[in-house]
């Protein structure tokens, strides 16, 4: 542990009381601001109030290469958010590290691809994902390197089983990438390729933190059983049918399950033993259920009643928990992020309470920890989940914003800890919804509870710092790329965003800090700051040095 020691900062002094780290999920500062900007639209005087002060609020980039993503046409996500913003460190990411692998063919010669290989001549090769472009848990031209690189190496069947998107994509992209993938796979010979399954992501297979497994069991009667009350013969016309239906269930993320079937009204793409199963998402938290779903056996596996576990060769894009060893198998390394913040303050005496609601605990806890399960110690530190609402969040906007504050200020007043971290899920989840009026009041909700947790904060007498971790809510309409003008349907209606932003994210600091404290100009960095520049802007507010390695302090 002598690594991890740090010296005492030169001119900030040591905390004596807590220091309190607050991201708002999905709260971007986007040069747009007009009646779509949700946060600008939204009453929020706490925010407009620290955002106001000279000196102590700026904003940082939260995409692309600043967070480790392939390029700055990236939109960065909450979980290479919370890696930068818990290590301090600009860690390659999920996307970059397949594209490496694709592009160097290293993925093709790797253990978990000579894993699958066996099925190739005579079985099938499975193919589980997100069908989209937007780059946050899978990207189209991955799959399509993946289909090509698996024919080259001798698989004669392949069977896609595919989520829609329309979270990190404009709603109703699935149509086209129906179409393009038709024509990429008419492309591709040697091989009998076909779309087997499907549904919405968040209808169908992309739970997460084991917050509604019926979710993930639509998706293994699916793409494993053959079974969903949703039968076509293609899916163009799984699409076209499905799209009809009234309200969510129309859009691309709430698709019910369906299954492609040939003339007889057999499945064309159920699993098998002998078969070979690959997960094409890169991104950890929506694929860690279905990977228990191919891995446990019965007796540790209590969530649903599979029917059958098929005798597979399964892997991952990549490992989704280190901890846990899942997948066992898989064809890229995933991030490797060692010194996170968290190493340093255990070792260093620091007591730190980590809270939020259930969509964003994982996010306060295995991504910020270098995506590490469980505790870094459990001695020095304390986990808190509030467990969310299982319902589409813009039925209830408010989200567990109350709980969650309620349970940071009961850990401020209590002496027990010197950090605290708190993230308010609110504006990036109601955001997803497309439900403009919803996210406002969303974000109005986190600036009235941020208000309470910061002033039970300086009442202690403590330091806070508040940011985000992307955009979201700062653009609730998809937009015309020169004139910025929300783009509009037939029907002379505003096409919403669902998806993250571009915009950097703020960074406001407070409370008992000494006197003349400012942040630096940006002509003072090498370059412009990112998220991984606040990790050891915190650590200074508790007095300490900055880390050997780390991107600089933003004061």
């Amino acid at each position: 542990m002598a690594a991890f020691k740090l010296g005492a900062h030169a001119t900030i002094p040591k905390a004596t009381k807590p220091v309190v780290v607050c991201i708002l999920d999905g709260w971007g500062d986007n040069k747009v601001k007009d009646d779509f900007n949700a946060i600008h639209v939204a009453k929020t005087p706490v925010f407009d109030r620290l955002y106001a002060v000279e000196g102590r609020a700026r904003t940082v980039l939260a995409h692309g290469t600043a967070v480790g993503l392939p390029t700055d046409d990236d939109m960065g996500n909450s979980e290479v958010g919370h890696n930068a913003l818990g290590s301090g460190q600009v860690a390659d990411q999920g996307a970059k590290l397949v594209d490496n692998a694709l592009n160097s063919g290293a993925m093709f010669e790797s253990k978990g691809f000579s894993y699958i290989e066996p099925a190739f001549a005579a079985k099938t090769l499975h193919l589980i994902g997100l069908l989209t472009k937007g780059g946050v848990h899978a990207r189209y031209d991955q799959l399509v390197q993946i289909m090509k690189g698996a024919v080259a190496k001798g698989a004669k069947k392949i069977r896609l089983h595919l989520l829609t998107d329309g979270r990190d994509v404009q709603d109703g992209t699935s149509v086209e990438y129906a179409k393009e993938l038709a024509e990429d796979i008419a492309g591709i010979s040697g091989a009998d390729i076909q779309v087997a399954s499907g549904g919405g992501r968040m209808y169908v297979t992309m739970d997460r933190y084991d917050a509604d497994w019926d979710i993930v069991k639509r998706g293994w009667d699916a793409h494993v059983l053959g079974e969903a009350p949703n039968k076509f013969r293609s899916f163009g016309d799984a699409l076209t049918e499905l799209k009809k239906a009234e309200g969510d269930a129309a859009s691309d993320q709430f698709l019910r399950p369906f299954v492609i079937v040939d003339e007889q009204g057999a499945p064309v793409g159920p699993i098998q033993d002998g078969d070979s199963v690959c997960i094409f998402n890169f991104r950890a938290d929506r694929m860690v259920q279905m990977s228990k779903a191919f891995e446990y056996p019965d007796a540790e596996f209590p969530f649903f009643d599979r029917k059958r576990l098929p005798k597979v060769q399964f892997v991952g894009m990549m490992q989704y928990d280190g901890d846990l060893k899942l997948p066992t198998n898989y064809l890229v390394d995933a991030p490797s992020i060692s010194r996170v913040s968290g190493e340093y303050l255990c070792a260093n005496g620091v007591r730190t309470f980590a809270c939020s609601e259930t969509q964003k605990f994982g996010h306060v806890t295995f991504f910020w920890n270098g995506n590490k399960s469980g505790y870094i110690n459990s001695e020095m530190e304390t986990y808190y989940e509030e467990p969310s609402d299982k319902i589409v969040f813009d039925q209830k906007p408010d989200m567990k914003a109350k709980e969650v504050t309620a349970v940071a200020i009961e850990a401020i007043k209590s002496g027990n800890f010197d950090m605290i971290r708190v993230n308010y899920a609110n504006p990036d989840m109601v955001g997803h919804t497309g439900n403009l009026k919803a996210t406002v009041q969303s974000c109005e909700t986190c600036d009235s509870y941020l208000g309470e947790l910061l002033a039970a904060t300086e009442a202690a007498g403590g330091r806070w710092l508040v940011t985000s971790d992307h955009g979201n809510a700062d653009d609730m309409a998809q937009r015309k790329k020169k004139t910025f003008e929300p783009q509009r349907d037939a029907d002379g209606e505003v096409i919403p965003c669902k998806s993250h932003t571009l915009a950097p994210v703020p960074v406001c600091i407070g409370g008992d800090l000494p006197e003349g404290l400012k942040f630096k100009a940006d002509s003072e960095f090498e370059k412009k700051p990112g998220l991984a520049n606040v990790t050891a802007t915190f650590m200074n507010l508790l007095g300490f040095e900055t880390p050997a390695g780390y991107e600089p302090s933003l004061i």
